[in-house]
Formats: structure tokens, C-alpha cells, sequence
């Protein structure tokens, strides 16, 4: 089990991840799977929204080759059983190739997809360079899903995000507005890699936007190139709360380690006291132990105001390109 900070949403509780069960393990034969999110519908039915791409293709066609999809089950834990592609390629749009890095949530009575797309020739850089942040909308996880002809968040020229913006996560502020915590990649070192790699947070009334964005990076190491990815936001507690994947030992002293953060207003970030929340290997329900090469895109599920449900991204070998999703039980105490 891994050990949140005491602290978390502001109560004396202590909330740890419980072991994995083989049932909580979602993978498909011939695909690459990642950036799990999840959302309960109206019925009571749960929908989790995730990418995929061909594994023949390798791991690093996620820029190349992913869609995002949706799997059903009827609890948070599963099993899940696929259901359709959601956002299919769409040529001759900003995201013509790729659509990846989905996060689902329910605003009121309507759903969105906050994703990142993009669109190139055969260059991996091309296409890496070429991601933007975008958002669909639909009444129901099922769709029909409404796509826009421009990407929610853009670049800036002269900015940190200069070119690239990628990896949204979005939560419902406290007082009932927007926050967008999201990966941006400026020009302050050649291409075609640029750099550095930083993240950014920007605010609006509504969900569809606009955002606006704070005009500094707010989650960053000073000398840095690379220092953390995949965020994940919410608010609980009266504060708010971000997961990041830490790319070596920046923010805790576990390699590539699930860290905390936590804000009072969404902008000032700092690690918290407890940092770890969980490190790079799973732990099944019959004992056993994996050590993985990857584990990224946290994701937590929160019903009735309480963790519930932790799931990731799973790379478990670093000489195969397959790739799965886990989930685990939030256990308080």
C-alpha cells in the first residue's frame, strides 16, 4: 500500500491504494493502452475513456497512431469490456492523425473529453510538434461527440508554451469555474526536441472556455529540461490538488515516482509533505510484485467527494512495446 499525506482534502483522514486485483488489469491483444479516465453515467454505468494504438506499430506510436476509446463495466474496479472508438481521426483538421490523453468529466448534465490531437507527415517530430489541446462535448459518454474546428488551448508565440500544448486536465474550481493544469513545450533549445518541458494552468468560466493562462509555467524545476509529466488536477477540502509523474528523483527520492502537490488558488504549487503517492511497481491481491518500467498518467477516480479509485498507465517491460491500465482501490481509514 502507498500512503497519502495525512493532510489530503483538508480532513484527518488517511487514504492509502490497496492492492491491484487481476480483474482491475484492462488490456487488449494487439494494442498499446494508456491515459486512463473515468466517469459514471446517469445510470449508474462506468465508462472508461483511455488511448489506444497498433503495438505492432511500438510504444512510441502513441504520436503517431493513437485514438482515444471507451470501455464499459459495472464497477470502478471492472473487468471492462471495450466499446467503441470515440474520437476517430478527423483529415484535414488540427487533429487529422492523432487524438490522445483524454480526461472525462461530467459538468452538469453534459460530458467532455478535454484531449490532446495532432497532425503531420511521417516525422515523429512533426507530429509531436503539431499537439494541441482540444475538447469535445456530448449528453452522454456514448456520444454523439461534438469536436471544434480549432484547438481550446493554443500556443503563444514568445511564450514557455511556444510550441507545443498537450496533456490537459481539467477539474471544476471552488468557486464554480475551470481549471485547466496542462504540459506546454517552448523554444528555448533547438528543435526539432525544443525545450524545456514545463506545465501551466489556466482558468475559465466555462467549460468549453475560453481559457485563459496564467503567463508563467507553475509547476517546474529551476535548470530542468524535463522535470515532470502527465498532471492530474482536482479540487477537494477547500484546496486544490495535482498528481505528476516525477521523471527522476526532482520532487521525492523514488525514481519516477507518482508525486503530490497541493495550492490554495491553483497557481502556487508545492510538493507535498507526503510526496510519494505511488512508486513504479504494482502489487497484485495474491502477493505478487511487478516492478514496471513505466507508470504514468494518474488518474483519480472521486465519487461523493472521496478518492475511490486510483488508475495509470503501465508499461511493464522496457524491451516490449505492450502496454496496460491498473486500477486500484482507495482504501480510508
Amino acid at each position: 500500500m502507498v500512503r497519502l499525506a495525512n493532510h489530503m482534502y483538508g480532513l484527518n483522514m488517511k487514504i492509502m491504494t490497496s492492492h491491484v486485483l487481476r480483474q482491475s488489469v484492462f488490456s487488449m491483444d494487439g494494442w498499446c493502452l494508456w491515459d486512463p479516465s473515468l466517469v459514471k453515467d446517469a445510470d449508474g454505468e462506468y465508462h472508461l475513456f483511455f488511448s489506444r494504438w497498433p503495438v505492432d506499430k511500438g510504444f512510441e506510436a502513441w504520436v503517431t497512431h493513437s485514438e482515444v476509446c471507451m470501455a464499459n463495466a459495472e464497477t470502478p474496479l471492472g473487468p471492462y469490456h471495450f466499446d467503441k472508438v470515440v474520437l476517430p481521426r478527423r483529415p484535414g483538421f488540427w487533429d487529422a492523425d492523432v487524438t490522445h490523453n483524454p480526461t472525462i468529466k461530467r459538468f452538469d448534465n453534459k460530458y467532455y473529453i478535454y484531449y490532446n490531437g495532432n497532425h503531420g507527415d511521417n516525422d515523429w517530430w512533426n507530429h509531436r510538434n503539431n499537439q494541441r489541446i482540444g475538447v469535445a462535448v456530448a449528453d452522454s459518454p456514448g456520444g454523439a461527440w461534438m469536436r471544434f474546428d480549432k484547438p481550446l488551448l493554443d500556443v503563444t508565440a514568445g511564450a514557455w508554451d511556444s510550441k507545443v500544448t498537450t496533456n490537459p486536465s481539467c477539474s471544476q474550481t471552488l468557486d464554480g469555474k475551470f481549471i485547466l493544469i496542462y504540459k506546454g513545450v517552448g523554444d528555448a533549445f533547438p528543435g526539432p526536441k525544443y525545450g524545456p518541458v514545463l506545465h501551466g494552468v489556466a482558468f475559465a468560466d466555462l467549460p468549453l472556455g475560453p481559457f485563459l493562462k496564467h503567463p508563467e509555467p507553475v509547476l517546474a524545476v529551476s535548470g530542468a529540461m524535463f522535470s515532470g509529466e502527465d498532471p492530474f488536477v482536482w479540487c477537494a477540502g477547500g484546496r486544490y490538488y495535482a498528481l505528476l509523474k516525477d521523471m527522476d528523483r526532482f520532487y521525492s527520492t523514488s525514481s519516477r515516482a507518482i508525486v503530490l502537490f497541493e495550492s490554495a488558488d491553483g497557481v502556487n504549487w508545492r510538493i507535498s509533505e507526503n510526496p510519494i503517492f505511488q512508486e513504479r511497481c504494482i502489487v497484485y491481491e495474491d502477493g505478487g510484485r511487478e516492478e514496471v518500467h513505466r507508470m504514468e498518467k494518474p488518474f483519480l477516480y472521486i465519487e461523493d467527494g472521496e478518492a475511490d479509485t486510483f488508475f495509470c498507465g503501465v508499461k511493464p517491460k522496457a524491451d516490449r512495446p505492450e502496454s496496460i491500465i491498473a486500477s486500484m482501490a482507495c482504501v480510508k481509514n
